[in-house]
C-alpha cells in the first residue's frame, strides 16, 4: 500500500501517540502534546505529520520552526526537546517523512531544518561537531534505602544525600509548577541564561497530566531545589531543574535527584533514569559524570540551504560570553520580564 503522509489534527492525535508508546525508537518528546505546547508558550508555528498506509499510523514526525531576528531561523524536529527526527515502522515511511521535511524546508524558506537524534546521525545529512551528549542508566528500587543507593550511585553522592537527611531535608511530589518556576528562574539566571515564560511550565502540566510530577527540596520548610520530571514507559526525565544560592551548602542537588529516582522507582515501577542534555565539558556535564553515568553522544544532522551554516546559539560560543555576564547581574525581575522574549529562539 501506497504511504501517504497527513497533518496531524486532534481526530488523529490517538492513533499518533499509541504509534509513538508502542514504537521503542520513539521518545516522549514524539507524543504530539508537545505541539500545543509549543505554540502555545512561544508562538512558533508547529507542522507535526505522520505517514499513514493501509488507514494505519506506521510514522511520525514532529517538526516545528523558530524564527527570530536575534538567534535565527530553523525548521527543527523538535525545538525546546532533547531527541527528535522522524520514527517509522518501515524504511518506506521513514523515506517519505525525510523527503516531506526536506520538501518542507525549501516551500518554508527555512535556512535550516535539523534532526534531533540520539541513537545514528541520519545518512547523507552535516552533522553537528560534538557538544551534546546525553546521560542515561538502569536502576532498580526495591525499598531499603541505604542498600538502594549502594546500587544505584556512586559513594560520594550517597555521602551527599545522607548530610542532606542529617540537615533535615525533605521532598515533596505534587503539579506546582509556579514555585518550580521560582527556583528555575534564579537558578538559570545566576548562570547567564534566560528563563522560560511561566506559562511554558504551566503547559507542560496540562499537556501531560499524568506523565509529569515536580519534586521539590525543602529545608526548614523553605524550597531550595526542584525539578520538573515526565514519566515515559519505565523511564523517569528530570527535565527543567534548579537550585537557590544556598543549595549547595545544604547538599540538596544531589538529595533532589535522588529523590527523584527513589520516587519513580518506588512509586511508579520506572527503571531507567534519564538525566537528559548536557553540553560536553559543562558544569552539569561533570555533575552526571560523577553520579555515575556514562555520556552517549547525540547526533544533530542538518540540511542545510546554499550559504546556510549550522546554527550556533549556545553558551560555548564566544559572541554571547559579553550577554552572559550581563544577565548575571541583572535583578532576578528584570531577568523574569526580558528572558521569556529571548529564549523563545533558544529552543
Amino acid at each position: 500500500m501506497t504511504v501517504r503522509i497527513r497533518e496531524l489534527d486532534d481526530a488523529s492525535a490517538g492513533a499518533w501517540d499509541s504509534f509513538v508508546r508502542a514504537t521503542p525508537a520513539a521518545t516522549f518528546f514524539h507524543l504530539s502534546a508537545w505541539a500545543r505546547v509549543i505554540r502555545g508558550a512561544f508562538n512558533h508555528p508547529t507542522h507535526y505529520v505522520f505517514a499513514e498506509q493501509d488507514g494505519a499510523v506506521v510514522g511520525v514526525l514532529p517538526l516545528a520552526r523558530m524564527r527570530t531576528r536575534l538567534f535565527g531561523d530553523s525548521l527543527s524536529s523538535t525545538p525546546f526537546c532533547v531527541y527528535g527526527g522522524p520514527v517509522a515502522a518501515s524504511p518506506d515511511a521513514a523515506a517519505a517523512l525525510e523527503a516531506h521535511a526536506v520538501g518542507l524546508r525549501r516551500r518554508l524558506g527555512a535556512p535550516v531544518l535539523e534532526f534531533r537524534r540520539r541513537a545514528a546521525p541520519d545518512p547523507g545529512w552535516e552533522e553537528r561537531p560534538p557538544l551534546y551528549v546525553t546521560f542515561r542508566k538502569p536502576f532498580r528500587i526495591t525499598g531499603d534505602d541505604g542498600k538502594d543507593q549502594a546500587a544505584n550511585i556512586p559513594r560520594k553522592q550517597r555521602a551527599e544525600v545522607r548530610k542532606a537527611i542529617r540537615l533535615g531535608l525533605a521532598s515533596v511530589s505534587d503539579s506546582d509548577t509556579d514555585r518550580l518556576h521560582r527556583i528555575y528562574a534564579e537558578s538559570v539566571r545566576n548562570l547567564g541564561s534566560p528563563v522560560f515564560p511561566r506559562r511554558y511550565f504551566r503547559l507542560l502540566a496540562e499537556a501531560f497530566p499524568g506523565e509529569h510530577d515536580v519534586t521539590t527540596v525543602l529545608h526548614d520548610g523553605r524550597p531550595v531545589a526542584a525539578v520538573l520530571n515526565f514519566h515515559f514507559r519505565d523511564e523517569v526525565l528530570p527535565y527543567y531543574g534548579g537550585g537557590t544560592r544556598g543549595a549547595r551548602a545544604v547538599s540538596a542537588n544531589d538529595f533532589l535527584y535522588w529523590e527523584v529516582m527513589r520516587r519513580a522507582g518506588a512509586e511508579r515501577g520506572a527503571t531507567l533514569f534519564d538525566f537528559g542534555r548536557s553540553k560536553i565539558d559543562t558544569g552539569a556535564f561533570s555533575f552526571k559524570k560523577n553520579w555515575g553515568f556514562e555520556p552517549e553522544r547525540l547526533h544533530y544532522c542538518y540540511r542545510l540551504a546554499p550559504g546556510a551554516r549550522i546554527p550556533d546559539n549556545n553558551p560555548n560560543n564566544p559572541k554571547y560570553r559579553l550577554m552572559i555576564a550581563v544577565w548575571k547581574r541583572l535583578p532576578l525581575p528584570v531577568a523574569g520580564l526580558v528572558g521569556p522574549a529571548l529564549v523563545r529562539g533558544l529552543g
